[in-house]
Parts: structure tokens; sequence; C-alpha cells
């Protein structure tokens, strides 16, 4: 049975990506009509109405080939594996040999050492320099938001573990400051990360989040990953992600990191770069 839905977004681009990822389909299997385009009100910020979108899977429709030549795979489109085992995935599931000592360059699993994670640093202590600087970033988002006629609560704790002040907001309508992919968040997290460290004794990490938004994001990569690597196993070609930042790019590779079947690397200048993941071959070339 044809079951269709209704999305909103900032955008209808936006309202589009909900639904992809609301149905847990590609884009390109969405069939839509827009109810309304939304406005971006005054400044972009004030009297801002969403647009609103009715979609469905058109593949129920109608049937489409299966796309066979490389594609540019999106992190909402994340596809549970077909669970049915072929004979040649029983050989993929048999014990791997030893990597070999020596490999090509290319063939590395984690792209450049900028990607690699941020060694721990040592506990620091909060000062009353330091929470003053906290209450100024936390004036800060207050004052961005009334002038975005939104009511937002603040809440921020200091993690002396991590060195970082832990921000989380709540209230109605949080998908408007998350934006797409999490690009308003992000941008939202540096303006304060400068707000906070700019007269400060010592630099504090921000970590700005609404709604869980970074633990389901990083679940959403995990799964993509596992899922491409599937693919690529199933049919020996790569797949090229969609461009990503440095802190997503790193949850791909680590996801992959010890499959035996596949490889992982960073292609593409910033910020536009982006991950492939390709088939693992042995030495000579040839097909494991």
């Amino acid at each position: 049975m044809l079951e269709k839905k209704t999305f909103t977004g900032s955008t209808v681009d936006e309202a589009l990506t909900a639904a992809a990822v609301g149905l847990g389909i590609p884009s390109e299997r969405l069939g839509y009509t827009v109810i309304s385009e939304g406005s971006k009100g005054f400044l972009g910020l004030i009297g801002k109405k969403e647009a609103e979108i009715t979609a469905w899977d058109k593949t129920l429709e109608e049937n489409e080939p299966e796309e066979e030549k490389k594609v540019e795979v999106k992190a909402e489109e994340v596809k549970a594996p077909v669970k049915t085992e072929t004979r040649e995935q029983k050989k993929e599931t048999a014990p791997a040999k030893k990597p070999e000592a020596v490999k090509k360059p290319e063939e590395t699993k984690v792209s450049e050492k900028k990607e690699e994670p941020v060694k721990k640093e040592e506990k620091i202590k909060t000062t009353a320099n330091d929470a003053r600087h906290f209450e100024e970033g936390k004036a800060f988002l207050a004052d961005i938001f009334e002038k975005m006629g939104m009511n937002v609560q603040i809440d921020y704790q200091y993690d002396e573990e991590e060195n970082s002040l832990d921000i989380n907001l709540s209230g109605e309508e949080m998908g408007v400051l998350i934006g797409k992919r999490g690009q308003t968040l992000d941008s939202l997290q540096y303006l304060t990360s400068l707000v906070v460290n700019r007269s400060g004794e010592h630099y504090i990490r921000i970590k700005l989040d609404t709604e869980n938004y970074r633990d389901r994001r990083k679940e959403t990569l995990e799964s993509l990953a596992k899922n491409i690597a599937y693919k690529v196993k199933r049919t020996r070609r790569s797949v090229s992600l969609e461009p990503m930042n440095p802190y997503e790019r790193r949850i791909i590779h680590s996801t992959l990191q010890q499959d035996n079947f596949v490889m992982t690397k960073s292609e593409g200048e910033e910020p536009y770069r982006h991950v492939v993941v390709f088939y693992r071959r042995n030495r000579n070339g040839e097909e494991r």
C-alpha cells in the first residue's frame, strides 16, 4: 500500500532530506508534492515559516532499474542489508588472512594525520574567569535566539575529563537550530567557542547539542558505513560518500577499521572532501 507522509524543513530541499530519512529511502526514490515553500522571514530569522511537502516511495508505483554505476551516497540513505547469505558472502565471513606487513600507499585505512583522534589533555579546573566567560557564551546564544523569536532553554556543564563545555539547547522547533546535516548547529558552536575563548586563561572546547543530535548523527553514520561496506563487498565496486567534515569522516574510517574486506580513504579538498569505500585486494591486485 502506498504510504504518504508530511515533512517540513527550512527549505523544500531540507524537507526532502527529512522525507528521505523518515521513509528510509534514497532521495532519487522520493515522489513528492509541495504544500508550502515556506518563507525566509525578516533577515532570515524573524517570522520564518517552514516549507512543507507530502512524500512517498515512488518505486511502489513503478519499478526502476538498479543503478550499477559508481554512486554518491548520502548519509540519510541508510538501508538495512539483506540477511540472505549467498555462497560468495559465506566465503567473506570465513577467517581472513593476516594483512601483509607492507601495503601500497593508497591502501590506508585512515587517510591523514589530521583526522586522527585528538590526544586527551590533562584535567583543567575552571576558574572564576572561566565561569564568567561561560555566562557570556550563554548570553550570546540567548541574544541570538531572542532575535530569532525562539524560546530556547540553555543549560551547560563543564567536563574536566574532556576539558569541554557541554551546552544543551531545548525547546520547540529545534530542527531549525540543527539545520541540514547539523550545519547550523556547527556554526553556532563555532561562534560560541569564539565568545568563550576570546580572553580566557586556557582553551576550552565547546560542544553544542540539542535533542541528542550528535549521538543520533554518529549512529546514522556508523550504520551508513556498515551498509556501504556490505554493498562494496557484494558488487566489488567503490562507493563515494557525500562531503563530510573531519569529525564525520573519522567516524566512517573508525567504523570500518577492522573490516578485512574493504578499505577507506579521503579524497578532494574542503569543503568537498569525502570518504571513498573500496574493495580490498591482495598485494598482486587480485580479489580476495
